[in-house]
């Protein structure tokens, strides 16, 4: 059966435990950083780290200060994007067991414009040094051994779950009929299309500017394959500075 993520932000208190666990069990080395004004460390998703605790602060007409956390990770799309835009064969699959959308060795060999101009989430990141392309990839080691992907094994505050995809949906839309009793915006994050569910409190552009897909419909096939979508999004960043 199909296995899917349950991330609840409402009960996330940015420990970034994930984040670490995440880096200690693929054996990924650390990176330099620097303070850039805000907790959030590193900057961004890289490809030495497949999990990013985003910070996203906001302030209301009154002057009351909201803290967002948003646990970025691969979706693991039901559809997924990025394995329709690969254009080697074995580079990009998907694990019937479980849905998790992996990228193999053989990504080295994919354009990686096309393969991260085609994901709506802004995920897939390029290893310099193995010309691999990377991401997430489910813990499938130790799901495929009956364990729980590290960074759910990590999760002190109950935030993220992970199970048979049913069961996480029953349960998120258990939790967001509960959440939405104090927070009428609360809402799910795409729960029709990924494998990575999230449930946010308030709009989910307050939470990261990838936290839902764009709207179908936004961008051709043609325009994806040619990934128009990543020279786009580096223009954006840099207009942010």
């Amino acid at each position: 059966m199909p296995k899917a993520f349950f991330i609840d932000t409402t009960k996330c208190t940015a420990c970034r435990g994930c984040q670490v666990a995440c880096k200690e069990w693929k054996g990924l080395p650390a990176v330099p950083t620097k303070q850039t004004g805000t907790h959030q460390n590193p900057p961004d998703l890289n490809p030495n780290n497949f999990k990013l605790v985003r910070f996203s602060e906001h302030m209301d007409k009154n002057g009351v200060v909201s803290w967002y956390f948003f646990p970025d990770q691969c979706r693991h799309c039901l559809e997924a994007p990025c394995k329709q835009a690969s254009g080697v064969e074995g580079a990009i699959i998907q694990n019937p067991a479980t849905g998790a959308v992996i990228f193999t060795e053989k990504t080295a060999q994919e354009d990686f414009e096309v393969i991260h101009g085609a994901c709506p989430y802004d995920i897939p990141r390029l290893d310099p040094a193995t010309r691999r392309i990377v991401k997430c990839d489910m813990c499938i080691d130790r799901v495929q051994a009956n364990l729980l992907p590290m960074c759910v094994k990590s999760c002190a505050m109950g935030a993220m779950n992970f199970g048979e995809r049913a069961a996480m949906l029953k349960m998120a839309g258990d939790r967001l009929a509960a959440v939405k009793k104090k927070f009428p915006k609360a809402q799910l994050c795409n729960p029709d299309d990924v494998s990575v569910i999230y449930l946010v409190e308030d709009e989910p552009k307050k939470y990261h500017e990838f936290a839902v897909a764009e709207a179908p419909g936004l961008l051709t096939r043609q325009q994806m394959l040619a990934g128009l979508a990543s020279p786009l999004r580096r223009v954006a960043r840099a207009l942010r500075g």
